[in-house]
C-alpha cells in the first residue's frame, strides 16, 4: 500500500482527534489513555479535476445525540486552516494525519468545521474537468459543522489506526445556476479488522473506476492508475462483513464483475495480475436522463441485475434546484467471473442482461423509487416523483 505522509494536519472527520491543541471534554485525569492514529483516503470524483476543502476545527463526542452546546465535546482547532485536495488521495494513497493520546472509551459523533469562502479567497472549491476553480458551498459546515456518526473504540494503552474514506463523487452536488454544494459522504474503517483487494485492468483501460460492492451498494471505489493497477483499501474483513463484488466500469467499455471476493485482515487479495490483466470489450454507450422532484435532494443509481444479484454500474446526484440528472450506461453485455483463488479468472459475457438496468432514485428522506430502462437506445424523461 502506498502511503503519502503529510506533516500538516489534513482533513479528517473523526480524527483531527489526532491533532494537537484543542481542549474541552469531560474526561477525568485518571482516565487511562489509548492512542488514535488516523489516515485519510478518497473515492474517485465524477467530472472534477480537483475538490478542495479547508478544515478549521473538528469536535468529537462520545454521545451520538449530543447537540452543539451539550457537554462532552473535545475540540481540536488547527493552528491554521488547511486546504486539502481530496482527489490527491485515490487508488490506495493514504494521507497520514498523525496520532495523539485520547481517553479510552467509545466515540460516536464527529463534527467537521470548515473555513468560509471570503471574496476571491476560495477555502472550499472545485475544478470541473477542463474548467476553472469555482466556489463550493458548504451549508452549516462553518457554524455547527457536518455531523458524522461513526462509532470507534479507543482501548487503554492501545493504538487504534483509523482510515477515513471521503467519497467526493457522491459528495458534490450541482445547483440550478451551475454552482456546487458539498453534501459529504464519509466512512471510517479501523485497520485492525481490514484488508484489501487489488488487481489490474488492461493498460488501455487505465482510468477505469473500480468499486467494491456488497448487495448492490458501493462500499469503496478507486481509479485504475496509468499501469492499470487498482487498490481497494481498507475493507472490513469478510468474517465480519461478508465477501465483496468487484465492479469495473468505464465509458465505451463493457462492465466487468468479479463476484464473491474474500478479504482477510492485513492481507491483499489479488483478482488479476499485471501479466494477465482484466481486459473488457468495447461497448456503445447510451444516455439516460430525466428529473427527480427537486426538493427530494436525491441521487440516482443504475443497477444491473445478474442472476439474483444487483450491481451498481453508475450513479449521479440530481441537481439540487432543478432535480435534473444524466448518466451514460454501456449497452454491451457485462463480463462476469466468480473468485476462486486461482488466477487468471475466467470471464463470460451475460447477453441476457445486455443494456438492461434498473434506475433507482434515493431521496434524502430515505424514500426510494425505481424503474427499468433499456440502454440499447438513449432515453430521456425518465422522471421520479416523491
Amino acid at each position: 500500500m502506498v502511503r503519502k505522509y503529510w506533516k500538516i494536519l489534513t482533513l479528517a472527520m473523526p480524527v483531527l482527534l489526532a491533532a494537537c491543541g484543542g481542549g474541552g471534554g469531560d474526561s477525568s485525569p485518571s482516565t487511562p489513555n489509548g492512542t488514535l492514529h488516523v489516515s485519510m483516503t478518497d473515492a474517485p470524483s465524477c467530472g472534477f479535476e480537483h475538490v478542495y476543502v479547508t478544515v478549521s476545527q473538528v469536535r468529537v463526542n462520545a454521545n451520538s445525540q449530543a447537540g452543539d452546546s451539550d457537554a462532552g465535546w473535545t475540540s481540536i482547532v488547527l493552528p491554521s486552516p488547511q486546504k486539502i485536495d481530496l482527489l490527491s488521495l485515490t487508488n490506495g494513497v493514504l494521507a497520514d494525519l498523525g496520532q495523539t493520546a485520547l481517553p479510552a472509551g467509545q466515540y460516536q459523533q464527529v463534527r467537521l468545521l470548515l473555513a468560509s469562502n471570503s471574496g476571491n479567497t476560495l477555502a472550499n472549491s472545485v475544478v470541473p474537468n477542463g474548467g476553472k476553480e469555482v466556489p463550493l458551498d458548504t451549508p452549516s459546515a462553518t457554524q455547527s459543522g457536518y455531523k458524522i456518526i461513526q462509532p470507534f473504540t479507543v482501548q487503554p494503552n492501545t493504538l487504534v489506526d483509523l482510515v477515513l474514506d471521503f467519497n467526493a463523487c457522491k459528495s458534490v452536488v450541482t445547483r440550478g445556476n451551475g454552482s456546487y454544494a458539498l453534501k459529504p459522504v464519509v466512512t471510517a474503517t479501523p485497520t485492525t479488522v481490514s484488508g484489501q483487494i487489488s488487481g489490474y485492468v488492461a493498460r488501455g483501460q487505465a482510468g477505469a473506476t473500480v468499486f467494491a460492492e456488497q448487495n448492490g451498494k458501493v462500499v469503496k471505489g478507486t481509479l485504475a492508475d496509468s499501469t492499470g493497477k487498482f487498490v481497494l483499501s481498507p475493507l472490513i474483513q469478510s468474517t465480519t462483513q461478508g465477501n465483496y463484488d468487484v465492479v469495473i466500469v468505464q465509458n465505451n467499455v463493457a462492465s466487468g464483475v468479479v463476484r464473491s471476493v474474500p478479504v482477510v485482515v492485513n492481507t491483499n487479495t489479488a483478482v488479476s495480475t499485471s501479466d494477465a490483466p482484466i481486459a473488457l470489450p468495447a461497448s456503445s454507450m447510451s444516455t439516460t436522463s430525466g428529473t427527480v422532484t427537486a426538493n427530494a435532494d436525491a441521487s440516482v443509481r443504475a443497477l444491473q441485475t445478474i442472476g439474483a444479484s444487483p450491481y451498481e454500474i453508475a450513479s449521479v446526484n440530481a441537481n439540487l434546484d432543478t432535480g435534473a440528472y444524466q448518466m451514460a450506461l454501456p449497452a454491451a453485455a457485462p463480463l462476469v467471473s466468480t473468485y476462486t483463488g486461482a488466477l487468471p479468472l475466467g470471464f463470460a459475457a451475460v447477453p441476457a442482461v445486455a443494456g438492461q438496468y434498473t434506475l433507482e432514485a434515493d431521496a434524502a428522506s430515505g424514500a426510494t423509487r425505481s424503474t427499468p430502462v433499456n440502454a440499447a437506445t438513449s432515453q430521456s424523461n425518465v422522471d421520479f416523483g416523491f
